[in-house]
C-alpha cells in the first residue's frame, strides 16, 4: 500500500493540527493503521494506531487526551488531530499500515509500509 501524509506545519503551542495520510494499493480497510514520530536525534516512536474497522484505538501515554486518531474506510485515510500540541510534540510524523488488523500489534516491526513522513513544528 503507497501511503501519502500531509497536513503538517508550525503552530503556537496550544495550538491544533490534523494531519491525513492517504492510502492506495491493497484493501486499506483490512488493515490497522498507525502513526509514529521522530524527534532530531532521537530514535522513531509509536504514536497511536487504530484497528481495521476503527473500533479500538491505542496512544502513547504522552499524547493521550491531546491526539485523537481516526478513519475513513470509504475514503481509505486515517488522521492524527492534535491538539493542546507542545515543543516535545516537534517532529516528523509518519503513517503506516499494519500486517495485522487489531491494533493490539503497534511495535514498528508489526508495519510493512510507511509515508514519507510530514514536518510539525511546535513554537513555545
Amino acid at each position: 500500500v503507497q501511503l501519502q501524509a500531509s497536513g503538517g506545519g508550525l503552530v503556537q503551542a496550544g495550538g491544533s493540527l490534523r494531519l491525513s495520510c492517504a492510502a492506495s494499493g491493497r484493501t486499506f480497510s483490512s488493515n490497522a493503521m498507525g502513526w509514529f514520530r521522530q524527534a532530531p536525534g532521537k530514535e522513531r516512536e509509536f504514536v497511536s494506531i487504530i484497528s481495521s474497522n476503527g473500533d479500538s484505538t491505542i496512544y502513547q501515554d504522552s499524547v493521550k487526551g491531546r491526539f485523537t486518531i481516526s478513519r475513513d474506510n470509504a475514503k481509505n485515510t486515517i488522521y492524527l488531530q492534535m491538539n493542546s500540541l507542545k515543543p516535545e510534540d516537534t517532529a516528523v510524523y509518519y503513517c503506516a499500515a499494519s500486517l495485522y488488523s487489531s491494533a493490539y500489534h503497534y511495535r514498528a516491526t508489526a508495519f510493512d509500509s510507511w509515508g514519507q513522513g510530514t514536518q510539525v513544528t511546535v513554537s513555545s
